[in-house]
């Protein structure tokens, strides 16, 4: 079975990508931190950089787990990206960060987060950051 990370180069991102090590430490599971974003000619502070992508491979790397990081920007949203790799892969989890944000801020942009819940065949982990 597989371990999803849903990472966002944001605390919220970390939070999850730090649950998802301890757990898959724990239950000895596979580990794939995916980030996506549809790209364009808009910035997406949804997309890691490719220091940040580094730092996610190097942490990975010193936990002695089997891992596997994706980056997808290919023209699907994040959450298309993700239900594909959550039917493709036998996910026992999904880890998702959830971050702060008002009723109407949900209202106007919409939630990843809240699409995924309601979506995914698989059960999902939502992760707060401590900031």
């Amino acid at each position: 079975m597989t371990i999803l990370v849903a990472y966002v180069p944001r605390p919220e991102g970390q939070a999850a990508l730090d649950k998802g090590i301890e757990i898959a430490k724990s239950t000895k599971e596979h580990l794939v931190v995916v980030n996506a974003s549809p790209g364009g000619a808009k910035e997406d502070a949804s997309l890691a950089d490719v220091q940040d992508y580094e730092r996610v491979q190097e942490l990975l790397a010193n936990t002695g787990l089997s891992v596997e990081v994706k980056q997808f920007v290919r023209g699907k949203n994040a959450v298309e990206e993700i239900e594909a790799l959550v039917g493709s892969l036998q996910v026992s989890l999904l880890i998702i960060g959830l971050r702060r944000r008002s009723p109407v801020g949900k209202l106007i942009m919409g939630s990843v987060a809240q699409e995924l819940l309601l979506s995914v065949s698989c059960p999902v982990l939502a992760v707060k950051s401590a900031t």
